[in-house]
């Protein structure tokens, strides 16, 4: 089974991309702001960025979703901005990245596997996005808060990088071909 969460900055298309590789290939897909709680959603619908102490335990219940989809064996693709390295640490981790800043590694919660799909591209693609945007609690001012928050993945991180420049099916082609890869090459 495969964990894969489409991260980036709001606008980047994480819940586009997300939605449509998982009815592709037939994954579950969920969108981790359907999970944010209301005082969040206010915050960000009042200009105000969310703060480490809004957002981890919001990351935490995302991380029991995804431990529990992936004790029943599913494939899941879940959109998820995950901007910095702790939060995608605490997705992987659980509750247990926040106390130690070590992965649990022990027997009875390992550290979940997990792609991480960066949607990257300029300023100014993801703004005209966001002002087209209609009916979404997160304003188009705050997409600078988000872009000085984001941290980029890099190694050991298990992670892609796509151009969100691309077109749709050629994202959705490039991110599918490294999921069937990364599959291969653990089958080896």
């Amino acid at each position: 089974m495969v964990l894969v969460v489409v991260m980036g900055v709001s606008g980047s298309g994480k819940t586009t991309v997300g939605s449509r590789l998982a009815a592709k290939m037939g994954w579950k897909f969920y969108d981790a702001d359907d999970y944010h709680p209301p005082e969040n959603k206010k915050k960000m619908a009042e200009g105000i960025p969310l703060n480490d102490e809004d957002r981890i335990p919001w990351l935490c219940m995302l991380h029991d979703l995804l431990r529990r989809e992936d004790s029943s064996s599913q494939d899941v693709i879940l959109a998820c901005s995950a901007l910095k390295k702790m939060y995608r640490h605490v997705l992987v981790n659980g509750a247990s990245a926040i106390e130690s800043k070590q992965p649990d590694q022990s027997g009875e919660n390992p550290a979940l596997k997990i792609l991480f799909v960066h949607l990257d591209g300029p300023m100014d693609i993801i703004a005209g996005r966001l002002e087209k945007r209609r009916g979404h609690f997160m304003p188009p001012e705050l997409l600078k808060s988000q872009f000085d928050a984001l941290e980029p993945p890099s190694p050991p991180e298990n992670f892609i990088t796509v151009s969100l420049e691309k077109c749709l099916p050629e994202i959705v082609l490039e991110i599918e071909s490294a999921i069937l890869q990364r599959e291969a090459s653990l089958m080896e």
